[in-house]
């Protein structure tokens, strides 16, 4: 694919989409993008304002003079402050050597795409197990009863913060995934009995939850020498608000080489914006498979 053929507009929108298609954490029904905006830059900024909750009176007829509440604001702040690139480029000599050469920019797009979205999941992983308002303390996970039970514990945990049962998700690593898949109580994605379309990463459900399996499920920070430690986190996606956008897509010919080349800029920004709609724990997990 030549530069004069390059449509700016639609390779930024076939980009964004690969990047939404290739996120876990980041994905709708795990985060909000209620305060999205217009981003134009790193550095801006959305302001969430919210309102304290109305107290509940007792109202006793005839007797009861009403003087309304006087609600107070809060004010929290999103920043676009994460800001990632890609710039590439093809040969000419090895566009032309290589069978469907024009190509080649199209499949590396799809790759830096991938690679935007595996950042971006990072961070919004590591983002929601900083921001939990529940966090159950680190422990062990030795058996798929064990397992169960540190999902019955943060479901309880959300129970207690009134945390709406619809909608709730579970992202595990595979270890922990492998856990569960030996107890009867979880049922596989395979067993739906469904065509309804299912989360990026959904591999079943548990306790009301919908489980996602991911490898950038946040390492864990008290290890006691199990196979593997992860942050498993519960929720609810009224927890996490997310903006983002590929702010730029352009194509050029570099001045030093004979060549195609393409750069992108991905903006974004996240915030733990209701943290009581979030509970974690540290488990160490032996999944009791070969090594």
């Amino acid at each position: 694919m030549a530069v004069d053929t390059f449509i700016p507009e639609v390779w930024a929108s076939d980009l964004f989409v690969s990047l939404r298609g290739a996120t876990v954490f980041g994905q709708p029904n795990i985060i909000n993008r209620d305060y999205e905006g217009e981003i134009a830059q790193a550095g801006d900024t959305v302001h969430i304002g919210s309102l304290t909750r109305p107290t509940i009176s007792t109202y006793t007829k005839n007797s009861t003079a009403i003087d309304p509440q006087t609600l107070a604001t809060t004010d929290q702040t999103l920043v676009i402050d994460q800001s990632k690139y890609f710039a590439f480029e093809v040969d000419d000599v090895d566009a032309r050597q290589v069978k469907d050469g024009g190509k080649l920019l199209n499949k590396a797009a799809d790759d830096a795409a991938f690679g935007l979205a595996d950042t971006t999941d990072l961070f919004v992983a590591g983002l929601m197990a900083a921001g939990a308002g529940n966090v159950i303390a680190a422990g062990d996970a030795l058996t798929a009863d064990a397992a169960y039970k540190i999902v019955l514990a943060l479901k309880v945990k959300l129970d207690k913060a009134k945390v709406p049962t619809q909608g709730r998700f579970l992202i595990v690593a595979p270890e922990f995934h492998a856990l569960l898949l030996q107890d009867n109580r979880f049922i596989d994605a395979s067993a739906y009995g469904s065509n309804n379309p299912i989360l990026n990463g959904e591999v079943g459900r548990v306790l009301g939850f919908n489980v996602l399996v991911t490898l950038n499920s946040p390492a864990g920070t008290a290890g006691t020498g199990l196979e593997v430690s992860n942050f498993v986190i519960a929720g609810h996606s009224m927890a996490t608000t997310f903006a983002d956008q590929i702010n730029k897509v352009e194509a050029y010919r570099p001045q030093s080489s004979f060549g195609d080349a393409i750069k992108g800029l991905h903006l974004y920004g996240a915030k733990v914006v209701r943290p009581e709609a979030l509970a974690v724990m540290d488990v160490d997990v032996t999944s009791g498979l070969p090594a």
